[in-house]
């Protein structure tokens, strides 16, 4: 039997069971001598052609091949995008540790400063105080614009943020809390500056928790 190719399958053509048709047909002619033969009613004729049955298990294999191919291709596309978003947030906590420390190294500076300037209003407005009550005063000052905590805590969430990120399990909504922890440190971080370096700090704190924020609405 020939295999002919059909839009859906192949079909399969009894070349001995057609052959005996056009031989029958022939003879008929012969014996009548009416009308051509219609190579169509000899297709037509029950069991010359005959569709090849479908593998339904073989399909049902391929199928399931290429669907594991289409899931193995996704699982890797969203491991490499998941390594390129943990990427730019250990970037940007980088920068956050970045800024905490100059933050801290300037903050003795900005206490003697503010020491300095507290004494010179003193001495303007021709105020005595005891040595004791200055000291109260200085004290009572330096914990206005004291920011070690805040500090303290900023790279607390750093160190928190980078555990999350070695964890395999779904992180999404820790990282987004945490990126609420480092709002609220900034914030406290801003309200207390009376420098412009602290200040240019913590708005470099927002930007920064910001771009990590947006990344994060990217990771499950």
């Amino acid at each position: 039997m020939n295999k002919i190719p059909a839009l859906r399958g192949e079909l399969i053509l009894n070349e001995k069971l057609a052959k005996q048709l056009v031989n029958a047909a022939n003879w008929v002619k012969m014996q009548s001598d009416e009308g051509e033969i219609n190579p169509v009613d000899i297709l037509r004729w029950p069991g010359v052609m005959a569709a090849k049955e479908q593998d339904l298990d073989a399909i049902a294999a391929d199928i399931l091949a290429a669907l594991d191919g289409a899931l193995d291709d996704f699982i890797v596309a969203r491991e490499t995008e998941g390594q390129a978003l943990k990427a730019l947030i250990e970037q940007r906590l980088e920068g956050v540790s970045g800024e905490v420390a100059k933050v801290r190294a300037h903050m003795p500076e900005i206490l003697q400063w503010q020491r300095e300037r507290l004494v010179a209003k003193l001495e303007d407005a021709e105020v005595q105080l005891e040595n004791n009550r200055l000291e109260q005063e200085l004290v009572l000052m330096a914990q206005r614009i004291d920011v070690a905590e805040e500090l303290d805590r900023l790279e607390a969430h750093v160190k928190e943020t980078y555990n999350i990120l070695k964890k395999k399990e779904a992180v999404g909504r820790r990282l987004d809390f945490m990126m609420q922890e480092f709002n609220r440190e900034s914030n406290t971080l801003a309200s207390k500056s009376i420098n412009a370096e602290v200040t240019n700090s913590a708005i470099e704190l927002k930007v920064l928790i910001e771009q990590m924020r947006e990344q994060i609405q990217n990771i499950e």
